[in-house]
């Protein structure tokens, strides 16, 4: 039977590009001279350090703007809470999001059946895969899905006939 796996997952390499040449703005900025402002990254998650929450806010869009040029979605950025360190420092934590929360594979696998499509769509983990007889019902469905889910960013792959 044809099927697909919907999954969110942001291309790794593309953040750490993303962070490098954010950095690499940083650095070379008129008013981040002399400053603190960085970001660093262990694994998924990105620190961004600045010396006020208006340089953070900042560093921030750079970092934004640097991973839209590269085609991450800024919807895998989950932000936290802005914390003080020593003296005026501040920093954030912002986790890269991957793989679909239970809840939202639950929404849709329910779409998927509200759609009245000749598929059958389940839950693997942090993946939902979509399974039917014809190739054409498989396409209308991630039509569909692109249209209808726009809480976070979704990816088809390991389409198999």
């Amino acid at each position: 039977m044809p099927s697909f796996d919907v999954v969110s997952e942001a291309n790794m390499v593309e953040v750490r590009n993303a962070v490098d040449q954010a950095n690499k703005e940083i650095g070379t900025r008129f008013d981040f001279r002399g400053s603190d402002a960085r970001v660093e990254q262990k694994e998924a998650e990105l620190t961004v350090f600045a010396d006020s929450e208006f340089q953070l806010n900042q560093v921030r869009d750079v970092l934004t703007n640097k991973m839209t040029k590269r085609k991450v979605d800024v919807r895998f950025l989950e932000e936290s809470k802005i914390e003080k360190i020593s003296g005026d420092k501040v920093k954030q934590i912002v986790t890269v999001k991957n793989g679909i929360q239970s809840d939202m594979a639950k929404k849709i696998v329910k779409l998927v059946k509200d759609n009245k499509l000749k598929v059958q769509a389940s839950i693997q983990g942090e993946t939902v895969r979509v399974t039917g007889n014809k190739k054409d019902d498989l396409q209308a469905t991630m039509q569909m899905l692109r249209e209808k889910v726009k809480d976070i960013p979704l990816e088809f792959n390991n389409f198999r006939n």
